[in-house]
């Protein structure tokens, strides 16, 4: 074996996400990976002259004998896997991160070695998914020959790296402000406001007739008009996105115009009766694509479409929204954490579901009350974490805290009476572990006056529904709730609430459908394991129900009849409660 020394530029990348594609689909994400490297990865290297070193599981390392290759191989790869992820759920999508640094390397045997690589290793890390972050070597040796922006990241101290390497995000160039330029296009940059900020682009008329236009414009105000009934979001006005009518800017320009940190673009293509809308959000900093779908429907009325495709859009990116910026938060320093990011925290801990993370997340809420005593959201989400823990059995009788989760919950109303989400916890709260069934009923009615797309509130009213012993409207709340958020972190709880709502029904085997798929999302949920200990007794199914007993005694080992209907007496009005019962004892759940 002979060693020898030379100056190389290196891309290291990976998958994101690769041990949750893996745990979810072994054999088809192996597959599609190969499929990748077949028909995206290995092409582009081979047509830019890089040579792949070695490969991992979820990456791989490959060496090009200039800057410019590699930068040309990255971007192609990524704009090409944008490209192929437009239509693929999020959950499922894969996407590359990649980072490239010139430097020394040491060649041994066909594998490298050395700092260049090291450093490419620890700058993919940096990168955003479907993003690719550079070396101040790079972006120096690649500035002017390439069309691309170097966003400039300041010094970063990686992993195992002696020096803080001053490090570059990746992306496309911008337009070039011409003589005859709009004054959109020469307006300065805006800071970004201190919430999270969308702005929601004129879709493309994909029809091939201007009459439609009308149309399409209609779509894109309900979809604003829709999204602007969010608080916790800045939604730039119709007027001022609608600007870019007729252009295709580059959205990193959009947003450092408008001052917003995401994009909701779209089309809408019509034929016949039939009509098709597409939309995808992006990230404006990064370039990244946050989520994207397609909605197929027949043009049976143009008013009833628009509004229906405006709610599912809002319910559909929401949680995608929540979920980036709990990631963006996650990564800031603690010590420079304020209220809105320690709650953002807290919602990462919450989606946990653990005892340990439901504690800390009560804790960081605690710590946000005090920086901001009126902040509603950690109010309510404190009150909510209380309540799933005591429902979870993870508190002692003597910890239950009940009397604190209700008065937390009424701060949350006291500071928050217009913020749907403060609005939906309080009401939960108040309900379950205080009874007040006619005052949580007049909450969720103002959450959903207020957003009319929370599918949390949905919920909410479902369960307010389901535990008075009205079924029907119960299981159409918990439906809608679902419908406009089918990817929830959160919907064991919609499927839970069909569940119980089939059981007071008398539809056992419906709720058993439901409730199966409800333990596949999450299978510690207490709440589910008890209903479908219900639903097994009053259907006959008894070996199934007492495996559901003793799976729940194994994770609520003081669980009794005696227990449950001491607490159920408070949220669960007679009737339903006596039906609930009769099941839970036909199961076999100790009298205690």
């Amino acid at each position: 074996m002979s060693q020898t020394r030379r100056l190389a530029a290196i891309l290291a990348a990976d998958v994101v996400g690769y041990s949750r594609l893996i745990g979810a689909d072994e054999e088809g994400t192996l597959e599609r990976l190969k499929a990748l490297r077949r028909d995206v990865i290995d092409p582009r290297i081979s047509q830019h002259h890089g040579r792949v070193v070695k490969t991992t599981g979820d990456g791989l390392l490959v060496e090009f004998s200039s800057v410019v290759d590699a930068l040309r191989c990255a971007t192609e790869v990524q704009k090409m896997m944008a490209e192929r992820n437009l239509n693929v759920p999020p959950e499922t999508r894969i996407e590359f991160r990649a980072g490239i640094h010139q430097g020394d390397i040491v060649v041994d045997d066909g594998d490298i070695f050395g700092d260049g690589v090291n450093v490419a290793a620890r700058l993919e890390t940096l990168a955003d998914p479907g993003g690719i972050c550079v070396s101040a070597r790079v972006q120096e040796d690649a500035a002017g020959k390439l069309d691309l922006t170097f966003e400039d990241m300041g010094e970063q101290s990686l992993k195992n790296i002696a020096r803080p390497v001053r490090v570059y995000r990746v992306g496309p160039t911008t337009t070039e402000i011409t003589p005859t330029a709009s004054p959109v296009e020469i307006t300065p940059s805006l800071a970004l406001p201190d919430k999270p900020s969308i702005a929601v682009l004129p879709f493309q008329n994909m029809s091939g007739d201007p009459g439609q236009e009308y149309f399409v414009d209609g779509m894109v105000e309900e979809i604003t008009t829709a999204i602007s009934r969010l608080p916790w979001l800045f939604v730039i006005a119709r007027n001022s996105s609608f600007a870019y009518k007729g252009k295709s800017p580059d959205l990193r320009q959009v947003g450092r115009e408008l001052g917003v940190r995401y994009v909701l673009e779209g089309s809408v293509r019509k034929a016949g009766n039939r009509v098709r809308i597409t939309g995808q959000l992006i990230d404006t900093m990064t370039g990244a694509h946050i989520w994207a779908d397609r909605f197929d429907s027949a043009l049976d009325d143009i008013f009833e479409l628009q509004d229906q495709v405006a709610s599912s859009v809002v319910g559909a990116i929401e949680p995608r929204l929540r979920q980036s910026e709990i990631e963006r938060a996650v990564r800031k320093p603690t010590e420079s954490l304020d209220a809105y990011d320690l709650y953002l925290r807290a919602l990462a801990l919450f989606n946990a579901f653990t005892a340990d993370a439901l504690a800390e997340a009560v804790t960081l809420m605690r710590r946000a009350l005090t920086i901001d005593p009126g902040y509603a959201p950690a109010a309510g989400l404190a009150a909510w974490c209380i309540l799933l823990t005591i429902v979870q059995g993870w508190l002692a009788p003597e910890q239950r805290r009940s009397e604190e989760a209700v008065r937390l919950a009424r701060r949350a109303l006291d500071t928050g009476k217009d913020d749907p989400d403060c609005l939906w916890m309080a009401a939960f709260t108040l309900m379950f572990l205080a009874g007040e069934h006619a005052a949580a009923a007049s909450i969720v009615d103002r959450a959903l006056s207020l957003n009319p797309n929370s599918a949390q509130a949905w919920m909410t009213c479902g369960w307010i529904h389901a535990f008075s012993g009205r079924a029907a409207p119960g299981i159409e709340a918990f439906e809608r709730g679902l419908r406009l958020s089918p990817r929830d972190p959160l919907a064991f709880n919609f499927r839970s609430g069909l569940a119980f709502a089939h059981l007071i029904a008398g539809r056992y085997e419906e709720g058993l459908t439901h409730v199966r798929q409800g333990l596949i999302e999450q299978p510690r949920s207490i709440a589910l394991l008890r209903i479908k200990a219900g639903l097994c007794g009053l259907a006959g199914r008894v070996d199934e129900g007492r495996e559901a007993i003793e799976r729940l005694l194994e994770l609520y080992p003081g669980m009794t009849m005696a227990h449950f209907m001491k607490a159920a007496s408070i949220y669960i009005l007679p009737e339903p409660r006596v039906i609930y019962a009769e099941g839970l004892r036909k199961a076999g759940m100790p009298e205690g």
